[in-house]
C-alpha cells in the first residue's frame, strides 16, 4: 500500500521564521548596546531637570503594572508635600505638539485618542498633579517646572529613556514571568538584555501575591544583582465601577456572578485570573492586543454575546474603559475594575530610599 510521505514544509517554515527573528534580535541587541555605550561615553548628551526625578520602568514589553505603580508613587509624593508631575511619552497617543498637557492637575485637557489610555487614566485619578507628554521627557519636565513649579518628576516608562538623568531608577519585574524566554525583541519580550538591569537602583517584584513565584524571582535577582535592593508589591482590585449607573461596588460583588469579560492589555489572562479569584464565573472572555483601539460595533457585538450567554454583567479593565468612554454605549450591565498597587507588609523601604535621595540632593 502506498503511503504519502509527511510534508516537512510547516517545520521548515517554522525554523525559518525562528531563525529570522533570532537574527533580528541579534541586530537589535547590538543596536541597544551601542546606544547604551554612546550615553555612557558621553557621545549622546544627558539632560537634567531642576528637581528629583524618579523613573518607573521595566525591561519587558508591558504587563508589569507601571500605571498602578505610578499612581501610587504620585499620591505618596503629593501627600509628602512635593510638587509632583507625571512625564510620559504617551504610548499610542496621536498628539503632534512638542509638549502636550493632558491635565494641569485641575482640568483634563485631552482624550485617549490624543494622549493614549494610560496618561488619561493617570490624569483622571490624580487630582492636583499635572500629566505632561512629550517624546523628549526633558521638554515635558521643563514645561511642568515653569508652569506648575514641579520639583518631583515621575518618569513613566522611563528605564530606556536615557536622555534624561534620573535620581532613582525603579524597575518593575513581574513575579510570574520576569524575563520571558530571555530574548530581546522580536524573538522575545525583552527591550534590552537582562544584564542591563545593573543600571537599576531598586527592583520591585509585582504581582507578588503568589509567594512561590515571587520568591523564585527574588532569588534570581539577588544572585545576579546582589547590590540592588528588591521590594515586593501586589495588584489588588479595590472597586468595581458601573459608569452608566454612577455607582461603585466592592470587587467581591462579582462572587457567583456570570460575566462576559474582555481586555486589551499586555497580559489579558492576568485580568481573567483576577476575576476568577474574586469568585466570578466568566462565561465568555475575549482578548485584544495591548492598547487596542476598540470600535463601536465591537462593543455592540460583545453586548449581544453577553445577552445570548446569559451573562449578568460585562467587565473590562480601567485602562480599556479609557478607550471606550468616548463612544460608550449605554449599558447598565457594563463595569470596569479598578486596581491598586500596594507594597507587601514590611516592604516600604523604597519610600525611605526616596527621602534619603531627596536629602542628599539638597
Amino acid at each position: 500500500m502506498h503511503r504519502e510521505r509527511p510534508t516537512t514544509h510547516n517545520n521548515e517554515q517554522t525554523v525559518f521564521l525562528y531563525s529570522l527573528m533570532a537574527f533580528f534580535s541579534f541586530l537589535y541587541g547590538i543596536a541597544i548596546r551601542f546606544r547604551l555605550l554612546a550615553y555612557r561615553e558621553g557621545l549622546f548628551k544627558e539632560r537634567s531637570l531642576p528637581g528629583f526625578v524618579v523613573s518607573i520602568g521595566n525591561i519587558t514589553c508591558g504587563g508589569t503594572g507601571k500605571t498602578p505603580a505610578t499612581l501610587m508613587l504620585a499620591k505618596w509624593a503629593s501627600d509628602e508635600g512635593y510638587r509632583v508631575a507625571i512625564l510620559s511619552r504617551g504610548h499610542g497617543g496621536k498628539y503632534r505638539s512638542k509638549v502636550h498637557e493632558v491635565s494641569d492637575g485641575k482640568n483634563i485637557k485631552s482624550d485617549s485618542l490624543l494622549s493614549g489610555d494610560e496618561p488619561l487614566l493617570l490624569a483622571r485619578e490624580l487630582k492636583g498633579i499635572p500629566v505632561i507628554l512629550s517624546k523628549k521627557r526633558y521638554l515635558a519636565g521643563m514645561y511642568a517646572h515653569r508652569k506648575h513649579g514641579t520639583n518631583f518628576f515621575i518618569l513613566d516608562d522611563g528605564f530606556q529613556h536615557l536622555e534624561l538623568k534620573r535620581d532613582l531608577d525603579l524597575v518593575l519585574i513581574d513575579a510570574g514571568s520576569p524575563f520571558g524566554n530571555c530574548r530581546v525583541l522580536p524573538a522575545g519580550p525583552l527591550r534590552e538584555p537582562v544584564d542591563q538591569l545593573q543600571r537599576a537602583d531598586a527592583f520591585v517584584i509585582t504581582r507578588a501575591g503568589d509567594g512561590d513565584a515571587a520568591k523564585r524571582t527574588s532569588k534570581i535577582l539577588e544572585e545576579r544583582f546582589p547590590s540592588i535592593p528588591t521590594f515586593s508589591a501586589d495588584h489588588r482590585p479595590v472597586k468595581l465601577i458601573f459608569p452608566h449607573q454612577n455607582e461603585d461596588q466592592s470587587p467581591f460583588f462579582l462572587k457567583d456572578k456570570r460575566i462576559l469579560a474582555f481586555a486589551g492589555i499586555a497580559y489579558p489572562e492576568a485580568f481573567r485570573e483576577t476575576l476568577s479569584k474574586l469568585g466570578a464565573d466568566p462565561v465568555y472572555f475575549k482578548s485584544f492586543r495591548d492598547h487596542y483601539r476598540f470600535k463601536r460595533e465591537e462593543i455592540e457585538d460583545l453586548i449581544l454575546k453577553a445577552e445570548k450567554a446569559g451573562a449578568d454583567y460585562i467587565l473590562t479593565t480601567e485602562k480599556d474603559w479609557m478607550r471606550i468612554a468616548p463612544f460608550a454605549i449605554v449599558c447598565p450591565k457594563m463595569a470596569y475594575l479598578c486596581i491598586e498597587f500596594r507594597f507587601l507588609a514590611g516592604d516600604k523601604g523604597l519610600f525611605r530610599m526616596i527621602k534619603d535621595g531627596m536629602i542628599k540632593k539638597r
